[in-house]
């Protein structure tokens, strides 16, 4: 992966739209993601991903459980 591209394993943000995925590898030329609470994965052109701040995660997992009803 490039430099500007985060390991699997770490978040990243699709600039694209602003949502926070987990990396979760690379097919071709396209990065996969993974939504926080996990889900399907979609594909973002590497040049389009940027790695989350730890801010962007939290807000995106409080976001996720908000969603599902229960709160912290």
């Amino acid at each position: 992966m490039s430099e500007q591209v985060p390991e699997p394993g770490a978040y990243a943000v699709d600039v694209r739209d602003g949502r926070v995925g987990l990396v979760m590898g690379r097919v071709g030329t396209c990065v996969q993601l993974r939504p926080v609470g996990g889900g399907r994965e979609w594909d973002c052109p590497p040049e389009d991903v940027r790695p989350a701040p730890p801010a962007e995660v939290l807000r995106a997992r409080v976001r996720q459980v908000n969603a599902e009803g229960r709160l912290p």
